[in-house]
């Protein structure tokens, strides 16, 4: 009996023991499991960090060769049932400080100068630089254009709605193709009239909407003119 019992407690304490080593070894490897998964996530973090850093040295770089440059824009527009016109297609965002070309005009988005053109219901009575306006399109701005063959009555009850609505602007524009049209970035629409009902529709889908790249920035302290 006695040898009995002593052979199993001696079992007893192999299994005990057996346990405890492999209880050991399963703590050694989640140790070293917990310290592979910190390494790989601080080195992500750290390349994270260097991309993104490099990415807004991109999107900020400012170019100047002093004989003007292109807008960096590649697509065309489509045209959806309620007339809006959609670029479809890349809209560049590098800041310069030349005259760009555009493929659209007024332009919808591109390259732009570092400055924007002030857009807190700002109505201009002369023409703009294009530049300046796209920067503000990119804040979330509606830029209303029109020509010469606009009505008087159709200019002054734009310009009322403009200077009451934050994040717009207007101002004259002989070098398009409607007599009255509104853009945002990336979009871009004609109408007949002021009190065309794509005029509200445009407003209150495009000021700081979701085409907006850089949503609340500022529309004030840029540029005048």
């Amino acid at each position: 009996m006695g040898s009995a019992k002593n052979s199993n407690s001696a079992a007893r304490k192999a299994r005990i023991e057996e346990m405890r080593r492999a209880e050991q070894t399963r703590e050694r490897r989640n140790r070293l499991l917990t310290i592979a998964a910190s390494v790989v996530v601080v080195a992500g973090l750290v390349v994270g960090g260097v991309v993104l850093v490099n990415s807004q040295k991109d999107k900020d770089t400012t170019a100047s060769d002093g004989k003007g440059s292109s807008s960096g824009d590649s697509g065309h527009f489509t045209t959806g049932k309620d007339g809006v016109q959609t670029w479809s297609g890349k809209l560049s965002r590098t800041h310069v400080t030349t005259s760009v070309k555009y493929p659209m005009h007024p332009p919808v988005g591109g390259n732009h100068n570092p400055v924007w053109l002030n857009c807190n219901g700002d109505v201009y009575t002369s023409a703009v630089k294009d530049e300046n306006a796209v920067h503000a399109l990119e804040h979330g701005a509606v830029w209303v254009t029109y020509t010469s063959k606009a009505k008087k009555a159709d200019v002054d009850a734009l310009a009322a709605k403009v200077k009451k609505t934050p994040y717009t602007l207007m101002s004259p524009y002989e070098n398009q193709t409607g007599t009255i049209m509104l853009s945002a970035w990336g979009h871009q629409l004609t109408v007949k009239s002021a009190d065309d009902p794509g005029v509200d529709k445009f407003f209150s889908t495009y000021v700081q909407g979701k085409q907006t790249p850089e949503p609340g920035a500022s529309c004030t302290g840029g540029m005048m003119k």
